[in-house]
């Protein structure tokens, strides 16, 4: 059976081979909170469609428009499989609950590497941030180098700031983007770095100068949501 957790998805799982991002647009705080629930309606009611999905969860935006979807699947071939024989029923009866949901991208990530700060070890996020970044044209090498120019910049941050917990970088299978999901204690922690000197969270450092302005680097989003459901098998 299907039940619910409280507890954010863990990212160091070895089982964990193909996680899927998703968005849809909702228009409004109500029909956010109407399709979370439908959300919950629809999947508590049945059995956990597949052994291979390890967990399900739905992060509101803090735009009032944006549901994020994050699943963990074992494989690509468990999510086709799932498309196949569960998924419609289940996007049918939350289309009937809340009609007109714009479904705006399906993306399939591999994990490369996390970082997390040993002082906030069992710190439960209060506020998750979604960078979004993407180049001109799918380049393997360079989603890595990129990931790791910014772990260069983390680690000679020369003022990190305290309200960080963890970052989790992953690359899109398609070889042109990358989707960092960082734990943050709270938004306003964040929106605190964002406003320290530099351009974004880091210092204005060298290090992250070269991050910033990457070659073939076309764009970069930052989206701030809270987590709203965690479902996972009974």
């Amino acid at each position: 059976m299907t039940r619910r957790t409280d507890a954010h998805p863990r990212f160091d799982r070895p089982d964990v081979l193909a996680p899927f991002f998703s968005t849809w647009r909702m228009g409004t705080p109500e029909r956010q909170r109407q399709a979370v629930d439908a959300i919950a309606r629809t999947w508590e009611s049945r059995p956990w469609p597949a052994e291979d999905l390890r967990g399900y969860h739905v992060y509101t935006g803090h735009d009032g428009s944006t549901l994020l979807h994050h699943s963990q699947w074992a494989s690509e071939q468990a999510y086709e499989a799932f498309v196949k024989t569960h998924r419609q029923e289940r996007v049918d009866e939350i289309d009937t609950a809340v009609p007109g949901i714009e479904r705006l991208a399906l993306n399939r990530y591999r994990r490369y590497r996390s970082t997390a700060r040993e002082d906030r070890a069992g710190a439960v996020p209060g506020c998750i941030v979604i960078v979004e970044v993407e180049f001109e044209g799918p380049d393997p090498d360079r989603q890595r180098a990129w990931v790791d120019a910014v772990f260069e910049a983390l680690e000679s941050e020369p003022d990190p700031h305290p309200g960080g917990i963890s970052a989790h970088f992953h690359l899109g299978t398609d070889g042109t983007r990358v989707l960092n999901y960082a734990e943050w204690e709270s938004a306003g922690a964040h929106l605190d770095a964002l406003a320290a000197p530099g351009d974004g969270v880091g210092s204005a450092t060298p290090q992250w100068e070269r991050v910033q302005n990457w070659p073939g680097l076309k764009s970069s989003t930052v989206s701030r949501y809270d987590h709203a459901l965690g479902l996972v098998p009974r």
